[in-house]
């Protein structure tokens, strides 16, 4: 479910401190309903992505047109990345949260993590279109549950990043945000012993954010439309 950008700007995130010229691209609910300790399971879900397998049927077609468009444009090359076309925001951290742990390394997804504290996830991507953040918090609710919610926030590079990002907006919301919850809860489910659940043979998987994720597989799978396997990005 999409929530107010309200959702992540009246909360007292960390992230508001390395992101200030960044714009919050969108909020969304995770259906992963909790305890206090359960957000290190949350992460690794979110981190252990295999991009090989895939998103929905209509996702799989806009994913390989991206791809090789980009490949065209040369969006995706390692000269469009972290660390060359732009710095990253391990940069920007303070001192306590660059002495924090900066989070799990991405099995196979081009995201880097920029820290993990007890409540929040900060991961980074980036190429020639945009510099992005995957932003996962923890937050309790009045049941004295707890769930998570996750912020896009994005830079876009000039005028080719922000006609991009404004292109594919509405087919994040339609096509690629919808199978993607429906796949993270089963997971979350899954995770926690529901037995009424298949559990997919692979890792759980995890790119976004989601949302946009723009660099993570040539591949574009044939498995079955709503794929539990396929990745959770933010950036497509």
């Amino acid at each position: 479910m999409r929530l107010p950008n309200s959702a992540h700007t009246s909360r007292a995130w960390r992230i508001h401190e390395l992101t200030r010229d960044f714009r919050l691209e969108d909020v969304w609910a995770l259906p992963t309903q909790g305890g206090p300790d359960d957000f290190p399971r949350l992460v690794q879900l979110m981190a252990s992505g295999e991009p090989s397998q895939g998103s929905s049927r209509a996702a799989r077609t806009l994913w390989a047109i991206r791809w090789k468009v980009g490949e065209l444009l040369s969006w995706d090359g390692p000269d469009a990345g972290l660390g060359s076309r732009v710095p990253t925001l391990r940069d920007r951290l303070p001192v306590d949260l660059r002495d924090a742990p900066s989070g799990p390394d991405f099995d196979a997804l081009p995201f880097n993590s920029l820290y993990l504290i007890d409540d929040e996830w900060a991961a980074e991507i980036a190429n020639r279109t945009m510099h992005g953040v995957m932003h996962i918090g923890w937050v309790s609710d009045k049941t004295g549950g707890y769930r998570a919610q996750m912020a896009v926030l994005v830079k876009p590079n000039g005028l080719l990043g922000t006609a991009y990002m404004a292109a594919i907006r509405p087919f994040r919301h339609l096509i690629v945000y919808p199978p993607m919850l429906r796949r993270i809860e089963r997971q979350w489910r899954a995770g926690a012993g529901d037995p009424t659940l298949r559990t997919s043979p692979g890792p759980s998987p995890a790119t976004i954010a989601s949302p946009v994720a723009t660099v993570a597989s040539r591949r574009c799978s044939t498995t079955s439309d709503d794929d539990e396997t396929s990745p959770i990005t933010p950036f497509r």
